[in-house]
C-alpha cells in the first residue's frame, strides 16, 4: 500500500472562492525522496501545509497508511525556510522541545543525549547546544532545525525551501547532509521536499512532481532510477540528466506562457 495517497485534492482560503490547488491526484511510496517543483506562488508550501496537517482541504482528502489526515502529528517533521526556531531558546532548548513531545517517558538526560549527538552528526560542535539562534549564522540555524527534524525519527519528512535563503556553499552542502541522512536510514524516511529549483531537485530527488501556476494541478512527474541518480560532480555532465533537467525547464516554461497570454 502506497505510505501517502492525495485524493482530488483542491484548496481555497476560507472566503475566498480563489482555488490554490485543484484535482490533484498523488501516490507516494515509503522511503521516497520527492521534491515538489514549480514556480513561486504556484501552492508548493501550500500543499506541504496540507500534508502536514496545518490547513484543512476545501475539496478531496490525503491519507498516510490509511489514516485521513485531520491535523499536525509527531510522525511528519518540518523544516521550513526560516528555520523554524524560537529565538526565546538556546538551539539545544529548541531540540529538546520537539523530543521531550515525542518521547514524554524518556528523562533529560536521555534527550540531552540525544540532541547533542544530532548536533554533532550535522556538523555542529556541542557548544551551539547553549546559544539563542541570534548568534548563530543561517547555515548553523537552518542545520539545528534539521537536527530538530532528524532527532524525533519521523517517518514522513516536509521540508520547505529549506535552503532558498542560503549562500550556494551552505547550500550545497546541506543538500549533501539532507541527501547523507536520508540515505543512511535503514528505513528511509519518505521526504516531500518544495523548491523552485530544477537543478536542486534533481540533485536530491528521486521523483519530482512538477505544479502548474495557480489553480496548482500536476502538469508533469518522473521517476530517477536510484542507479541513475546524478552526483554533484556529474550532474552536469550527464547526458541523460541534462535532457530531463531540459523537459523540466520547458515544462514549467510552457506552462508560465499559457497563463502570460
Amino acid at each position: 500500500m502506497s505510505d501517502i495517497k492525495i485524493n482530488d485534492l483542491s484548496f481555497s482560503y476560507p472566503g475566498s472562492d480563489k482555488l490554490i490547488l485543484k484535482e490533484i491526484n498523488i501516490e507516494v511510496n515509503a522511503g521516497e525522496f520527492v521534491c515538489i517543483l514549480g514556480q513561486s506562488g504556484c501552492g508548493k508550501s501550500t500543499l506541504l501545509r496540507l500534508l502536514a496537517g496545518l490547513e484543512t482541504p476545501t475539496a478531496g482528502s490525503l491519507f498516510i497508511e490509511g489514516e485521513q489526515i485531520t491535523g499536525a502529528s509527531l510522525k511528519r517533521g518540518v523544516v521550513f525556510q526560516d528555520y523554524g526556531l524560537f529565538p526565546w531558546m538556546t538551539a539545544g532548548e529548541n531540540i529538546m522541545l520537539a523530543l521531550k513531545q515525542c518521547f514524554p517517558k524518556k528523562d533529560k538526560k536521555e534527550l540531552k543525549k540525544i540532541a547533542l549527538d544530532m548536533l554533532k552528526e550535522v556538523g555542529l560542535e556541542k557548544a551551539v547546544y547553549k546559544k539563542l539562534p541570534k548568534e548563530l549564522s543561517g547555515g548553523m540555524k537552518q542545520r539545528c532545525a534539521i537536527a530538530q527534524a532528524f532527532s524525533t525519527n519521523p517517518p514522513i519528512l516536509l521540508m520547505d525551501e529549506p535552503f532558498g535563503a542560503l549562500d550556494a556553499v551552505t547550500r550545497a552542502r546541506l543538500q549533501d547532509l539532507v541527501l547523507k541522512l536520508w540515505s543512511q536510514d535503514k528505513q528511509k524516511k519518505t521526504v516531500f521536499f518544495v523548491t523552485h529549483d530544477v537543478d536542486e531537485a534533481l540533485l536530491l530527488a528521486n521523483r519530482i512532481i512538477v505544479l502548474g501556476q495557480s489553480p496548482s494541478h500536476v502538469i508533469y512527474e518522473c521517476v530517477i532510477p536510484e542507479d541513475q541518480r546524478p552526483t554533484r560532480e556529474k550532474q552536469f555532465e550527464d547526458i541523460e540528466i541534462l535532457k530531463l533537467r531540459n523537459t523540466l525547464i520547458a515544462q514549467i516554461n510552457k506552462d508560465v506562457a499559457i497563463h502570460i497570454s
